[in-house]
């Protein structure tokens, strides 16, 4: 039965729990209440009723001493008499009107003769309460007096019944508006409840985005405490999910991209491998030529694959780094990064401009010469021939900063914020082989933010700038020397 009622007191709602602990506190509360207040009642009107006594007895010991004995009733249900407590037991003096059993009397006047001093008690005689008091009027005579409690127990009795009924309906009015109040005070987390519930209904495949918020603001400051970090934890949520979905998008755009891009020379492979089956394709000069292609084809699936997977070594680089850092100069990698565009596009007319001392910084060289180079191919590839291009070496504000700056017709505003996405091409019409993968500026970007620095780009009609910042906090400052990008 304990446990039942346990389970059942589980199962009720917060408001209606808190009401009855409320409503059980205050019956703890009135119950003291009202046990102190009668208790206090009935100590004073056994007071007044004693004090009222003292005044009769004063009034009544004049008639035991004129007339030997008590002439009239004080008041209805009243009994007095005068007692001889000179002989051996206490024995009435005159007849007088006193109960059919009148031993507590009797008794009574014997406690005066044993102590010596006035008595006062409660006694039942004839069923019923009775305060009695007795006192010596004169050397050997008690007069005794006893009232009727009746009227004092009728009182304390719709006292008590007052109590309890008022406190019944406090107590109820109390559960009652109490539950009201709770209610009320407890609807925003009935309503974040309510939000939560609408969390776990929410669809996230089609948006990652919760439409939901607890907007309620009433309720105490606690309760708005809660409220706001309950919205702070949907923010968090929203955040999440969304670099989730972003992530998801991006990594499912990765993949059909990258099928997409090794299909092509995969392709290509299998076909210049069906010729094989000919007889045409068994001549030597036929059979040199195609060789050369699927040489040409597996090169180009061995470039895209290595870009691929540097760029998850660049993705994981918590797990393992592709870095192979020491301390290199940056003037001299942007020096054979130069000769070597030079080299492979002598069309194309190419201004270094570089600090005359070194520019030493701790960074994988190997790495660092890869990102000048896919920037200076970058701008040999989508702009016309006989473009000028600059390499620009120096310090600014704390950075060691490389930029390449061509003056071809520019990037499109549109593509300008996309342009180091992976596998993204200004150009969509441009063919894969003088194009490239969409790879190289996507592998310099992770590359640099991998060495703690950053990559943008700045374009307009006649200059597109792609500027490189590295901090100084990896140079070695002694050898470093201020370049003409100083501020």
């Amino acid at each position: 039965m304990i446990r039942r009622c346990r389970e059942n007191y589980r199962r009720l709602r917060l408001g209606t729990r808190l009401a009855l602990g409320i409503g059980v506190l205050s019956l703890v509360v009135f119950a003291v209440v009202g046990a102190s207040l009668s208790m206090y009642m009935r100590e004073y009107l056994v007071r007044q009723l004693s004090d009222q006594m003292t005044h009769v007895q004063t009034s009544q010991a004049k008639d035991v001493v004129a007339y030997g004995g008590v002439q009239d009733k004080p008041y209805w249900g009243w009994y007095s008499a005068s007692y001889k407590i000179s002989g051996p037991e206490p024995v009435i003096r005159k007849p007088a009107d006193v109960p059919s059993d009148a031993s507590e009397l009797l008794a009574t006047a014997e406690a005066v003769r044993t102590s010596g001093a006035d008595v006062l008690r409660t006694a039942r005689i004839g069923g019923e309460s009775y305060r009695l008091r007795a006192c010596e009027v004169e050397d050997g005579v008690v007069l005794v007096t006893a009232a009727p409690l009746e009227d004092m127990e009728n009182t304390m009795d719709r006292l008590v019944t007052v109590q309890v009924v008022a406190f019944a309906v406090a107590l109820l009015g109390l559960v009652v508006l109490g539950r009201a109040v709770l209610r009320r005070g407890l609807r925003p987390l009935s309503d974040m409840a309510h939000t939560a519930r609408g969390i776990t209904s929410h669809d996230f495949t089609d948006s990652a985005r919760l439409p939901v918020r607890a907007d309620r603001g009433d309720g105490g400051p606690e309760v708005e405490e809660l409220r706001t970090a309950f919205n702070t934890m949907l923010e968090h949520i929203d955040d999440s999910l969304a670099v989730r979905t972003e992530a998801e998008q991006r990594l499912r755009r990765f993949v059909a991209d990258a099928s997409h891009e090794l299909r092509t020379p995969l392709m290509s492979v299998r076909g210049y491998a069906d010729l094989f089956q000919y007889a045409a394709a068994n001549e030597p000069g036929e059979r040199d030529r195609h060789l050369a292609r699927l040489r040409a084809e597996a090169a180009r699936m061995g470039v895209l694959l290595d870009d691929l997977l540097l760029l998850a070594r660049l993705d994981a680089a918590q797990v393992e780094t592709p870095l192979r850092p020491e301390r290199a100069d940056l003037v001299e990698l942007a020096g054979q990064a130069a000769d070597a565009f030079r080299a492979g596009h002598p069309e194309r007319p190419l201004t270094v401009t570089a600090p005359p001392k070194q520019l030493r910084l701790r960074l994988d060289p190997l790495r660092i010469r890869q990102v000048l180079d896919n920037l200076l191919t970058n701008a040999a590839v989508h702009t016309p021939a006989g473009t000028a291009v600059s390499l620009e070496v120096g310090v600014d504000d704390g950075h060691a900063v490389v930029r390449v700056v061509d003056a071809g017709p520019g990037i499109p505003a549109a593509d300008r914020d996309r342009v180091f996405d992976r596998f993204y091409r200004v150009d969509k019409a441009r063919s894969r082989d003088r194009g490239g993968s969409g790879l190289g500026l996507a592998v310099a970007l992770s590359l640099v933010r991998a060495h703690d620095g950053t990559l943008d780009v700045t374009s307009r009609p006649g200059e597109t700038a792609f500027t490189l910042r590295i901090p100084l906090d990896r140079t070695d400052r002694s050898d470093s020397a201020d370049g003409p990008l100083n501020s």
